[in-house]
């Protein structure tokens, strides 16, 4: 897990370093840079995770001296791969690096295919002059880019590329969309004008000499013949190659097959890996499957899998995995009894990081920083206090589990006849009476593609492709990296979310019941509470807090926003209106409270 940063064309290196300066957070171990006269400049920051002697410390240099990578991420499923290809290249590190590198080179883009992992990397051919970059089949690792005064430069972070002088300017038009709709933008779509973000799934590819103009950034590869873009993975046509008619008990076991060789390659490392664990379900599950994970590698003669350092341990004593779950001290919200009460069977070390009150304003302000767009409130802020404890104690890599609810249709909505995309919400969460009518105008309502002839699996879709998982990533990925540790998404193998979304409804929801199948599968490792208990919406007791014990706070923030370069985007009388409802006690959603109070902090951080 790394920063990877790129100039092509008019490059300075002051620039570069000042991007690898801006991302140092994402990579303390080693820093390195690369340069093609008159061409290129490449820089990257590391994370040392696998393999971690300087032999492979980035950019990385293939054995011909041709090739240059600069990669952020993990691939998995290296060892079978650099196996494969033993008798075509002379491998000289034990990085997945190396392996990545080496199967471009023998197979061209169809390696993507090959990959099992979260990856975004650009390779650089210093014979072409020719850049070609990637990103994994769900976007779990950024790739930010910007063509400005005829240069193409690239990133982990949207700061990095502001580090360069690009103006950072706001685009008003995903902002608006954002307060208006609820809108974090479109794949492609940043908030912030002239930077864009390569979609998950998708490759690029650029030549630095054939840029003969000023270029603004392109919708699609036809746009802008220098730059291409294309998308590498259809998930759709693999949904469509999975298994057909399988029963219910022939699917639960190919699932579970696979369920458990996702969690065992995401303990390939050689350094210590922990996990998260909230009291729901998926997290029951991932507990269940880690502690499998790790007796099967006792039983093996405590031979555990290659790179994990593990100790062995006899039964009946404390497993050696670390488990980290966060808390409130509010009743009304916590999950920490339920955790504990999965610990107590399982015997794992239990961290447990408490979130305070007073601790919301710097926390936010710090975050906004860290995010450089707008993200999910204080259980964002909660979360992060686990990755900054996780790399206190030397635990520098965590799983958890992401990507359960929109595989097997796991959140409310989607029993319901609407278009929402916010679990446990009754109030509408917009409120659009707060914006100027100008401002208002500028916003776009999202629209999805639905491309199966299916309500629940379109939003399955939506939420995969869109809404859900997109945000979702880019606030784990930006919490897990300010910290310096690395997450891992086990239930976002791509092999997983194929199979599930495939199966017939009946298999993810009967009488109502969401989840089914996965509900039965955990009922072989957990007790009948855990297994059905309902999901819980709300993680923290944010509207309260906003409401009471931060008023103070936040009354400032909405103070600070009338002040602010931004203040002619709102309704002055009803944004005051808004507040003061919400401080009367109409707090059913704290959604448009906390956009105003990210966008406050986010403008005081960096202008």
């Amino acid at each position: 897990m790394c920063g990877i940063a790129g100039i092509l064309g008019d490059y300075k290196e002051p620039q570069l370093d000042a991007m690898l300066a801006s991302q140092q957070h994402r990579g303390p171990d080693a820093t390195g840079k690369y340069f093609d006269v008159g061409y290129a400049a490449l820089g990257h920051n590391r994370l040392a995770i696998i393999d971690l002697s300087p032999k492979s410390n980035q950019p990385f240099k293939d054995n011909s001296g041709r090739y240059l990578i600069v990669f952020n991420g993990e691939i998995y499923n290296y060892i079978e791969i650099k196996a494969s290809l033993q008798s075509q290249y002379d491998f000289t590190t034990e990085s997945d690096t190396e392996v990545l590198l080496a199967a471009f080179i023998i197979y061209g883009t169809s390696c993507l295919a090959k990959f099992n992992g979260m990856f975004a990397f650009a390779i650089w051919d210093n014979q072409e002059k020719k850049l070609f970059a990637a990103r994994d089949r769900f976007g779990v690792k950024p790739f930010y880019y910007s063509l400005f005064n005829n240069t193409f430069y690239f990133s982990s972070e949207i700061k990095a590329l502001h580090a360069t002088g690009i103006p950072k300017e706001p685009n008003e038009k995903v902002w608006a969309s954002y307060f208006a709709y609820g809108s974090y933008g479109m794949p492609d779509e940043t908030f912030w004008s002239g930077i864009a973000q390569l979609p998950g799934g998708h490759f690029l590819s650029f030549s630095p000499q054939q840029c003969q103009s000023e270029l603004s950034i392109p919708r699609s590869c036809r746009e802008v013949e220098d730059l291409i873009i294309k998308k590498w993975y259809c998930f759709e046509e693999e949904v469509a190659k999975q298994p057909k008619n399988l029963t219910f008990s022939q699917a639960k076991e190919h699932y579970v097959g696979l369920l458990k060789d996702s969690v065992k390659l995401r303990f390939r490392a050689d350094v210590s890996v922990g996990f998260n664990i909230s009291g729901g379900l998926d997290s029951s599950v991932l507990l269940a499957l880690v502690n499998l994970q790790e007796n099967n590698n006792l039983n093996n003669n405590c031979h555990p899998e290659p790179s994990l350092p593990r100790a062995c341990r006899g039964e009946g004593k404390q497993s050696a995995i670390n488990a980290y779950t966060f808390y409130t001290n509010s009743p009304d919200y916590d999950e920490l009894p339920w955790v504990e009460q999965m610990i107590a069977k399982t015997r794992n070390s239990l961290t447990k990081v408490l979130l305070q009150a007073d601790e919301v304003p710097d926390l936010a302000q710090r975050m906004a920083w860290q995010q450089d767009e707008p993200f999910g409130g204080i259980p964002t802020l909660a979360y992060s206090k686990i990755f900054e404890q996780a790399r206190k104690d030397k635990v520098l890599v965590l799983l958890d589990g992401q990507g359960m609810d929109e595989q097997w249709a796991g959140y409310d909505y989607y029993i319901q006849d609407n278009e929402a995309t916010i679990q446990g919400i009754q109030d509408f969460p917009y409120k659009t009476t707060m914006l100027s009518d100008s401002f208002l105008t500028k916003a776009e309502k999202p629209i999805y593609p639905k491309p199966f002839d299916n309500e629940v699996l379109n939003k399955q879709y939506r939420d995969l492709f869109y809404t859900k998982i997109p945000r979702a990533l880019r606030f784990n990925d930006r919490i897990s990296m300010a910290f310096s540790t690395e997450l891992r998404e086990p239930f976002l193998d791509y092999r997983l979310v194929e199979l599930a979304f495939s199966l017939p409804l009946d298999y993810k929801i009967r009488n109502r019941q969401t989840k089914f199948m996965l509900r039965e599968i955990a009922s072989d490792y957990l007790a009948a509470d855990l297994v059905f208990a309902p999901k819980r919406a709300l993680q923290t007791p944010q509207r309260e807090w906003l409401a009471a014990d931060l008023k103070s706070w936040v009354s400032s923030c909405f103070k600070e926003l009338e002040n602010s370069s931004c203040s002619t985007w709102f309704d002055e009388a009803s944004l005051e209106k808004e507040l003061q409802r919400y401080f009367e006690g109409n707090i059913q959603s704290s959604f448009h409270i906390w956009q105003c109070i990210g966008l406050c902090e986010m403008f005081k951080k960096n202008n």
